[in-house]
């Protein structure tokens, strides 16, 4: 097994075999010069009944991380981060709207003073039961201008929509999942493993991708002056900086790795998960088997996300072919994890050797939820192709100067980037968090 902090082949899992579309010209381009080229729409699951002790708001922002927002939020509503939920995290470079609940018991929105903030904007207002949990929303729809392109590459952005459209798109996760530095599943490898020295110094030590600006905190990191570390650190680097703060006041590196957000210790967990599962979409992928259901397989419903054994009893039924042909359901992979569901023979040990090729192994797992109890790893299916729902594709000139407009709907989950790169085929080295 290799040490939890050496980098290995298990990083050709972020990164695409190839593309669906590889027959059509890639149209090239840039994405998020500007915020305003790439606008988000939260579809929610549900609207809110209009009492109860949660406020909901529709909220738009801009340049912003979800949790920065949440941040801003909860400085207003002068209630801890944990009173907020939201259903998923937004780009940051971009300018986004989604759903966001408050915990005010007794209060309602006009019991607070009205909110000004230079990138945050609150559209309306209403009152729930229930705070709003991560996947509870519908999908999202996507506006997205790529620029220094000609308007006429709108041809080829249409054919190869068209074509997603048709066949669906790899479920894969984005770049962007793997942090800035693309090292965020190597962490959340480290965590599992118990090697809480290996996932500070991937955290906070001096690697490739590192930000220009951390560079003088990671230095003093490596040289064991955690002190000056921290002050160094620029305070937009939450996570690194409650890390440090332990370190400097003496904790171990166990410590510092228990100090980190929840939501931020989450995320690093998360990243390992969606690494495995690109990694067993890519062989899927290879193998010519991402649009059939195989035997053993857990075919999975997209509408209701539940999931389903594909047996000899089932696998002939013309039903079921007509489900898969018309999206309905799909082939799932795994988000490996205690309470992931798993498939059954060679599906299944297939799943396992992605995971072991990681040096992780299903009883990892559990040894890491048993030792280290504030570390919940769940788990979960996810299906490795969704439907591009909705496709527009538009050129134009605007005073920017020249754009190919792309727009389309996706499930709840999904990367936008996964369907631009299959119409770009360009690197996509953007630093978004949405989920």
């Amino acid at each position: 097994m290799p040490p939890a902090g050496e980098q290995t082949g298990f990083d050709a899992h972020v990164t695409a075999p190839g593309y669906l579309t590889a027959d059509i010209p890639g149209i090239g381009g840039v994405i998020k010069q500007r915020e305003e080229d790439f606008l988000v729409d939260e579809i929610p699951l549900y609207e809110p009944c209009g009492e109860g002790e949660h406020i909901y708001l529709y909220v738009e922002k801009r340049g912003l991380s979800t949790i920065q927002m949440r941040d801003e939020l909860a400085r207003h509503f002068r209630v801890s981060s944990r009173a907020i939920g939201h259903a998923g995290l937004k780009d940051k470079h971009a300018i986004t709207r989604q759903v966001v609940s408050i915990h005010t018991p007794g209060k309602k929105p006009e019991d607070f003073p009205s909110f000004k903030h230079s990138r945050i904007d609150i559209q309306w207002a209403d009152l729930h039961r229930n705070k709003l949990q991560r996947g509870h929303l519908a999908g999202n729809r996507f506006s997205i201008r790529v620029r220094d392109i000609e308007p006429t590459a709108a041809v080829h952005a249409q054919r190869a929509l068209a074509r997603l459209a048709k066949t669906g798109v790899p479920n894969r996760f984005g770049l962007q999942r793997f942090g800035y530095m693309r090292n965020n599943h190597l962490i959340g490898r480290a965590m599992i493993l118990g090697d809480a020295r290996g996932a500070m110094d991937l955290m906070l030590g001096t690697v490739s991708g590192a930000p220009p600006k951390q560079r003088d905190a990671r230095l003093a990191y490596d040289a064991g002056d955690h002190g000056t570390a921290y002050e160094l650190m620029p305070r937009v680097f939450k996570a690194e900086r409650q890390a440090l703060r332990v370190l400097a006041r003496g904790g171990d590196h166990e410590a510092a790795l228990r100090a980190i957000d929840q939501t931020a210790a989450g995320f690093f967990i998360s990243s390992f998960q969606s690494a495995v599962f690109n990694g067993v979409l890519n062989r899927r992928i290879n193998a010519g088997t991402l649009d059939r259901l195989v035997e053993g397989d857990l075919a999975f419903v997209i509408k209701s996300r539940a999931v389903f054994p594909v047996t000899p009893d089932n696998i002939g039924e013309a039903e079921l072919a007509e489900r898969l042909a018309s999206f309905g359901v799909s082939p799932s992979g795994p988000m490996w994890g205690t309470t992931m569901r798993r498939a059954a023979g060679e599906i299944d040990r297939a799943e396992v050797d992605a995971l072991r090729a990681t040096g992780v192994t299903p009883e990892d797992l559990t040894a890491c939820e048993q030792r280290d109890g504030y570390l919940m790893i769940g788990g979960d299916r996810r299906p490795l192709r969704i439907p591009v729902i909705d496709p527009e594709v538009e050129g134009g000139v605007d005073e920017h100067g020249a754009y190919v407009r792309c727009a389309f709907e996706l499930p709840r989950g999904s990367f936008a980037t996964t369907v631009m790169d299959e119409i770009m085929k360009v690197p996509l080295e953007e630093e978004s968090d949405h989920e």
